[in-house]
């Protein structure tokens, strides 16, 4: 009986291993030595929608899981605070333009002033002219005994009196010259006012416009980090978009695989819960330096190695069809022809979903 049970158990040891033999022999080996692989996860470009300054959310007008396009309205915050530093920004604005207006006068009535002044020394002139003429004839009747010394000294002292009128008169006009360099400093000062009131109009107009949070690019809202009625400090987030217009997978290769790996080289990417659809890919990024692979690597021995990080990107065109298909955090493997003479096999045949 004991002889018969260990034929039995040999037979069965011998089928195994010749079933083990054919499993060896028979078992699937991949596409090749052309093509290298690893595992990674699909990945896409996240934006925050944030607040430019503090304040209160006046409203939020998306919810998660909505398409935007670009420049569309998602938020709002509240601004009475801001419309009222813009009615007094205004205001300044329009104080700066009457000032303007008031310098201006004051240029010209100083202007006016010279003109009067210059005219007054004219006329001190004329009248210095005439009587330094009557001092000169009054000089010659002396001398010929025809008018008295006394004459001759009121002359003198005539023509002394239209100096020193001559004198003030310049005197008066320098004065002049001087207010109106004065009422046009402050008529420059007074234009760099209204320059500076239209400045803080315009930053103060830009608060108001970036109190609208508007999408930066088409995409998916992802989260709502905030809700409205909360205040926010400057820089606060308030969304979460993902561009799926931009969605790649990134994966690890070792460097004797990395190292023949060209940048635009053909990829596929194989996600585990769609394994009949292969996607197009192409490789948009290959490290220059080696790291440690992160635990995302599920294969123990790979984690053990330096390895380099590469980017598998998928068609911008092809990921616009399938927009609505299209999620990140989904699991997968990455495929990249290491040698372009290769066929892809038929197993990693273009198959996108229709």
């Amino acid at each position: 009986m004991l002889k018969k049970n260990l034929i039995i158990v040999a037979v069965v040891l011998a089928i195994a291993a010749l079933g083990g033999l054919a499993w060896w022999m028979l078992r699937p080996t991949g596409p090749g030595d052309g093509f290298a692989s690893g595992n990674g996860r699909i990945e896409a470009i996240e934006v925050d929608v944030a607040t430019k300054l503090a304040g209160r959310i006046e409203d939020i007008l998306v919810d998660e899981g909505d398409f935007v396009k670009a420049g569309q309205p998602l938020a709002s915050m509240q601004i009475d605070v801001l419309k009222a530093q813009y009615d007094q920004a205004v205001a300044g604005h329009q104080q700066a333009i009457h000032a303007v207006t008031a310098a201006e006068a004051q240029v010209t009535l100083r202007q006016s002033e010279v003109l009067a002044a210059q005219a007054q020394v004219r006329q001190r002139l004329s009248e210095l002219d005439a009587a330094q003429r009557r001092l000169k004839r009054s000089e010659t009747l002396t001398l010929e005994g025809a008018a008295s010394a006394q004459e001759l000294d009121d002359d003198r002292a005539r023509v002394r009196s239209a100096e020193a009128a001559v004198a003030a008169a310049r005197a008066q006009t320098a004065s002049a010259q001087a207010a109106v360099a004065a009422a046009q400093a402050q008529l420059v000062g007074a234009r760099s006012a209204v320059t500076a009131a239209l400045a803080t109009v315009a930053r103060i107009q830009a608060d108001i416009d970036d109190s609208a949070l508007k999408s930066p690019r088409e995409g998916r809202v992802q989260f709502r980090v905030a809700q409205p009625g909360e205040v926010l400090p400057a820089g606060g987030k308030v969304l979460n978009l993902v561009d799926l217009s931009d969605v790649y997978m990134t994966f690890f290769l070792p460097e004797t695989l990395a190292g023949r790996v060209a940048l635009g080289s053909e990829a596929r990417i194989v996600l585990d819960v769609a394994p009949d659809y292969v996607i197009p890919a192409k490789v948009s990024f290959v490290a220059s330096t080696a790291q440690f692979t992160p635990k995302t690597v599920e294969t123990a021995s790979e984690r053990q190695k330096l390895m380099f990080r590469v980017k598998a990107q998928i068609s911008p065109e092809l990921l616009r069809e399938h927009l609505r298909q299209v999620k990140t955090g989904l699991p997968g493997v990455a495929w990249v022809r290491l040698d372009t003479d290769q066929p892809w096999p038929a197993e990693l045949a273009l198959k996108v979903p229709e």
